[in-house]
Protein backbone atom coordinates (compact mmCIF):
# COMPACT_ATOMS: atom_id res chain seq x y z
CA UNK A 1 0.00 0.00 0.00
CA UNK A 2 1.46 3.14 -0.67
CA UNK A 3 1.79 5.85 1.93
CA UNK A 4 2.15 3.40 4.81
CA UNK A 5 5.53 3.02 6.79
CA UNK A 6 6.78 0.24 7.61
CA UNK A 7 8.16 -1.10 11.27
CA UNK A 8 11.94 -0.79 10.18
CA UNK A 9 11.58 2.31 8.36
CA UNK A 10 10.28 3.51 11.73
CA UNK A 11 12.93 2.26 13.77
CA UNK A 12 15.55 3.47 11.26
CA UNK A 13 14.08 7.14 11.53
CA UNK A 14 14.36 6.56 15.21
CA UNK A 15 17.55 5.66 15.50
CA UNK A 16 18.58 8.33 12.79
CA UNK A 17 17.13 11.23 15.03
CA UNK A 18 18.61 9.66 18.50
CA UNK A 19 22.24 9.69 17.35
CA UNK A 20 21.33 13.50 15.63
CA UNK A 21 20.24 14.11 19.08
CA UNK A 22 23.20 12.52 20.84
CA UNK A 23 25.52 14.54 18.35
CA UNK A 24 24.04 17.82 19.03
CA UNK A 25 24.42 17.47 22.39
CA UNK A 26 27.96 16.35 22.19
CA UNK A 27 28.62 19.34 19.96
CA UNK A 28 26.65 21.85 22.38
CA UNK A 29 29.02 20.53 25.47
CA UNK A 30 31.71 21.10 23.29
CA UNK A 31 31.08 25.02 22.44
CA UNK A 32 30.09 25.91 25.80
CA UNK A 33 33.09 24.54 27.32
CA UNK A 34 35.42 25.80 24.51
CA UNK A 35 33.42 29.32 24.85
CA UNK A 36 34.73 29.30 28.96
CA UNK A 37 38.09 28.16 27.55
CA UNK A 38 38.28 31.14 25.62
CA UNK A 39 36.60 33.59 27.70
CA UNK A 40 39.63 32.72 30.62
CA UNK A 41 42.22 33.39 27.52
CA UNK A 42 40.71 36.82 26.49
CA UNK A 43 40.92 37.68 29.85
CA UNK A 44 44.37 36.75 30.52
CA UNK A 45 45.25 38.50 27.25
CA UNK A 46 43.65 41.57 28.15
CA UNK A 47 44.88 41.90 31.78
CA UNK A 48 48.78 41.05 30.39
CA UNK A 49 48.15 44.04 27.71
CA UNK A 50 46.54 46.50 30.08
CA UNK A 51 49.34 45.83 32.47
CA UNK A 52 51.67 46.29 29.16
CA UNK A 53 50.31 49.68 27.80
CA UNK A 54 50.48 51.88 30.99
CA UNK A 55 52.62 54.83 30.85
CA UNK A 56 55.39 55.59 33.05
CA UNK A 57 56.83 58.64 35.00
CA UNK A 58 56.28 61.23 32.51
CA UNK A 59 54.65 59.47 30.45
CA UNK A 60 50.74 60.76 28.80
CA UNK A 61 47.76 59.73 30.71
CA UNK A 62 44.13 60.49 31.11
CA UNK A 63 43.31 59.25 34.40
CA UNK A 64 44.92 57.78 37.23
CA UNK A 65 44.53 54.07 35.47
CA UNK A 66 46.81 54.74 32.55
CA UNK A 67 49.75 54.70 34.88
CA UNK A 68 52.18 52.68 36.25
CA UNK A 69 51.37 51.30 39.95
CA UNK A 70 52.26 53.82 42.77
CA UNK A 71 51.72 56.70 39.97
CA UNK A 72 48.75 59.19 39.55
CA UNK A 73 47.61 60.73 36.75
CA UNK A 74 48.21 65.11 37.00
CA UNK A 75 44.94 66.49 35.67
CA UNK A 76 46.93 69.16 34.17
CA UNK A 77 49.52 68.48 32.47
CA UNK A 78 48.62 64.98 31.90
CA UNK A 79 51.67 63.22 32.95
CA UNK A 80 51.59 60.41 35.10
CA UNK A 81 53.53 61.54 38.27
Amino acid sequence: MKGQLSAEMLILIAVILAVVGIAASQMIGTAKSTSANIRNESDHINSLASEAIKSPRGGYCFEDEDCEDGLSCDDLAHACG
